[in-house]
């Protein structure tokens, strides 16, 4: 990105976080697809779809834009945010679940897919909005486990002693405010038989400022060994920011894990992933999955055919040492587990 366009981001993000905080930032997102062109110079050199930004509203961090390169209508931040015609082609095989938590819902806001662990929808929101989400059509207005005060997810979780692990999950978790995470945590800490608590968030590589001391204080205080799972696809997601973020987390205690999803147009190369695994360990995070793409209804230009993700994950173990490599994995509604391919 050219230093006039970080101008124009940059400073807001810095003041923002001066005045008012994580939520700041959040609230300040950039909302229309116009506005983020604009401010990475493409006006009028990418067709932006209305149609499919009114069936899934375009979000994006102004920390997370700060890092997309200015001028390029290719650039791999870019695409997984920006509203495309191509979202509203249907496709053979896609679907609004493409991974069936609608069959595996065991209660209110909780998805009970493998054996010995739940995980608890938190909430619907994100602080960014990836066009490739398997949740992208999810009616969270109805199941999300924060409702009626956790209370049905609670119980279910306490009356199955099989249970040893809560995922939390969304959205994205830590979008709920401390004080709310703290609630669940307090009443997760109540149910003897629960061994590890697991996170799945965007927030720290998307909306560094999220995680504050607070967050930090209760993450450090928690009873269980926690693993946060964050979700970086492509090495330029990463920036000092996120870098001084992610060390921040390990310093809790925490170990953190890298997901991504292999998509086509943004990191579908062999550099591509080798540079983004090896980024997310100089930044202090394990690759852990490399997900084919979930067949989600309006995802179907960001799929890349087996073979070649098959031949492309051959070739980066050949130049990658083992601890880089991800599992090449696909989640199949049904299956006891994810499907490695």
């Amino acid at each position: 990105m050219t230093p006039a366009t970080k101008a124009a981001i940059a400073p807001r993000v810095h003041g923002i976080d001066a005045r008012g905080g994580w939520q700041a930032a959040w609230r300040d997102a950039i909302r229309d697809p116009r506005e983020l062109l604009s401010v990475l110079g493409l006006d009028g050199e990418v067709a932006v779809s209305d149609a499919a930004a009114a069936q899934f509203p375009l979000r994006v961090p102004r920390a997370f834009a700060a890092r997309m390169r200015s001028g390029d209508p290719h650039d791999p931040l870019l695409r997984q945010v920006l509203p495309l015609d191509d979202e509203l082609r249907p496709m053979p095989g896609f679907s609004q679940d493409a991974v069936g938590d609608a069959q595996a819902r065991a209660g209110h806001g909780v998805i009970h897919k493998y054996e010995g662990r739940a995980l608890l929808v938190a909430t619907g929101s994100c602080a960014v909005h990836c066009r490739y989400c398997f949740r992208r059509h999810f009616p969270y207005a109805e199941e999300t486990a924060a409702a009626g005060g956790w209370g049905e997810a609670l119980a279910l979780l306490r009356a199955d002693a099989s249970l040893h692990e809560v995922i939390l999950s969304g959205g994205d978790p830590l979008s709920l405010a401390t004080p709310k995470l703290a609630e669940l945590t307090a009443a997760l800490a109540g149910i003897p038989h629960l061994r590890r608590l697991r996170l799945h968030t965007r927030l720290p590589i998307v909306l560094p400022e999220r995680v504050d001391n607070q967050l930090l204080d209760w993450l450090a205080a928690l009873p269980w060994p926690v693993a946060i799972v964050v979700h970086a696809n492509h090495g330029n997601e990463f920036d000092a920011a996120v870098d001084a973020t992610l060390a921040r987390l390990r310093a809790t205690g925490a170990s953190l894990l890298n997901q991504a999803v292999l998509l086509r147009g943004v990191n579908d190369t062999l550099e591509a992933q080798a540079a983004l695994h090896e980024r997310s360990f100089a930044a202090g995070v394990l690759p852990y999955y490399l997900h084919q793409l979930d067949r989600v209804a309006g995802a179907a230009h960001f799929e890349v055919p087996d073979d070649q993700a098959l031949a492309l994950h051959a070739a980066l173990r050949a130049r990658l040492p083992g601890y880089l490599l991800p599992r090449l994995v696909r989640e199949v509604a049904g299956d006891a587990s994810k499907r490695p391919l």
